[in-house]
Parts: C-alpha cells; sequence; structure tokens
C-alpha cells in the first residue's frame, strides 16, 4: 500500500549494485496526511523524477522492486508519485467505518 513521505535530501553513492547503476536515489520522510513526520528517513529510488521538498507516495518491501524498469534489484523503498494536493473528507462524530450487514 503506498504511504506519504516528503523527500528530504539525496543520496550520493561511487558504489552501487551493477543494476543500480544511474538509479537517483532519495531520502524520505514518512508523513501523515497532514504533514507531520511519523517516522525516520530512509532512501528510496526514485521512479517518477521528484526532487527535494515534494510530497510522494511511496512502497516498501516487494512491491518496491516492481515500479523499477529493471527485473529483481535490491530495492526496498521506490517513490512511486508525486502528490499534487491531499484533500480530506470530515468524518462525522460517532463513525466507526462498519457498514450494517
Amino acid at each position: 500500500m503506498p504511504q506519504l513521505g516528503r523527500v528530504v535530501g539525496k543520496v550520493w553513492a561511487t558504489q552501487k549494485y551493477p543494476d543500480l547503476v544511474g538509479a537517483k536515489l532519495l531520502m524520505v520522510e514518512p508523513i501523515d496526511s497532514d504533514g507531520t513526520p511519523t517516522g525516520r528517513p530512509f532512501a528510496a529510488a526514485d521512479t517518477v523524477g521528484a526532487g527535494e521538498g515534494e510530497v510522494v507516495f511511496y512502497v516498501t518491501a516487494y512491491e518496491a522492486v516492481i515500479p523499477y524498469p529493471r527485473d529483481m534489484v535490491p530495492l526496498d523503498a521506490s517513490i512511486v508519485g508525486i502528490v499534487d494536493r491531499i484533500e480530506t473528507a470530515e468524518v462525522p462524530e460517532g463513525w466507526s467505518g462498519e457498514t450494517e450487514a
């Protein structure tokens, strides 16, 4: 499932796994929908051309390999989208999200 993050920096590496040569690696800080940090920054492969300061969504684990143009590379996280806007709906008080059967 995609998660929100903010690009907070770049990773420069003179040596990489051969299939990652040419990959753009960025530092991403996880955030919630209000922009509040929710975790520690980590490195992610950029598959969409994101830049520093942008809000992005990313995937982790096995799903991180899927958007990368080469198969089976050692990735733990990939940026898969740039967020233009976040809109949240007001939730009625007492609503649990469950529906009646």
